[in-house]
């Protein structure tokens, strides 16, 4: 058996949430981080995808790169499913591109700005047959 393979888009230095998935991701020590692209600036993703011990082939600049390097890879590498930790507005545009390009997605919330972007990922689930999972779980203890 192997560990499930995780992607991470946003998350990268100076981020808060995106190291509260990953220490979420790693408890049980089934899921790897396997790739990312950490910031929509270039530098910064490639500063925090070498803090996190990447190969630097595997962090990218954007997250479309990501998705068709990924999808590119031979099935036993690639990442299975992508961790979405981007700003809000990053969100439902993100998790299009990995289930287009064939990949399970986990979203911090929210899903989607409007309804009409989640009646699209409604669709597109529906159509690719491939899992979404949205994550309530974090959040600041009141006081």
């Amino acid at each position: 058996m192997s560990k499930i393979r995780m992607g991470m888009v946003g998350g990268g230095e100076g981020a808060f949430i995106g190291a509260v998935h990953r220490m979420a991701a790693a408890l049980d020590g089934e899921i790897e981080l396997v790739c990312g692209a950490f910031s929509s600036d270039v530098e910064r993703s490639r500063r925090s995808g070498a803090a996190l011990y990447l190969p630097a082939g595997r962090v990218y600049g954007d997250y479309r790169s990501m998705m068709a390097a990924e999808a590119a890879l031979p099935e036993a590498q690639r990442m299975q499913f992508v961790a979405i930790v981007t700003p809000n507005h990053q969100h439902f545009p993100v998790a299009e591109a990995a289930l287009r390009a064939g990949f399970h997605v986990l979203s911090d919330k929210p899903a989607t700005l409007n309804l009409d972007e989640a009646l699209r990922l409604r669709a597109l689930l529906a159509e690719t047959g491939l899992l979404y999972g949205l994550t309530h779980t974090y959040r600041l203890p009141a006081g």
